[in-house]
């Protein structure tokens, strides 16, 4: 099987890593696919197994940990597992496709150093952690007491951005966006990025 590129965006919580990751889906060029994540928790919002995460059980996702399945994981908070199976990557391989990942920057920062040469890792600064709370706030997704948590971690991971290739700072959207098309574009070799 012929193993393509793997592209990483990390980032805190709120920084607007989604977004761009989703955008640079639509480009049939760049030939990419979504890496879907397995997690312990339960499905938030319109979440969809399958389509956003693979939702399974905290007893499942221990036994695959302990059978070696996942190329990286992590617990995030208590009881709470996100993990990247190996059949995910082989399985976007096989279809002959580059892996995107929307991931935290632990699993960002393992799945590079398992595969330094062929992995960019894209870190997304947000504006400012004050401007990450409110971005968390508009979601209306979770407690004030989860949101706290996450801009507290977010903190810590924004001391790891200097270990990425490369950083995104996400001021303004649209350019952000633009930087990132480049970036992957650049990296899997398109000669000319195409039109936007």
């Amino acid at each position: 099987m012929k193993q393509g590129k793997l592209i990483i965006f990390s980032a805190p919580s709120g920084s607007g890593k989604t977004t761009i990751v989703r955008h640079l889906l639509q480009y049939p060029e760049l030939n990419l696919e979504f890496s879907i994540s397995a997690t312990s928790r339960a499905p938030r919002g319109e979440e969809v197994d399958g389509q956003h995460y693979y939702f399974i059980s905290l007893k499942d996702f221990k036994n695959h940990i302990k059978n070696g399945d996942f190329l990286e994981w992590e617990e995030v908070y208590r009881d709470n597992f996100y993990g990247t199976l190996k059949t995910e990557i082989e399985r976007i391989w096989a279809k002959g496709k580059h892996v995107i990942f929307d991931i935290d920057v632990v699993g960002g920062l393992r799945i590079k150093k398992k595969f330094p040469d062929q992995t960019l890792a894209v870190f997304v600064k947000p504006p400012s952690v004050d401007e990450l709370k409110i971005r968390l706030k508009k979601r209306k997704t979770e407690s004030e007491d989860k949101i706290n948590m996450r801009v507290a971690k977010a903190s810590v991971e924004l001391a790891t951005a200097p270990q990425f290739d490369t950083v995104i700072n996400n001021i303004d959207l649209d350019t952000a966006k633009a930087e990132a098309y480049e970036l992957v574009a650049n990296f899997i070799g398109l000669n000319k990025a195409e039109e936007k």
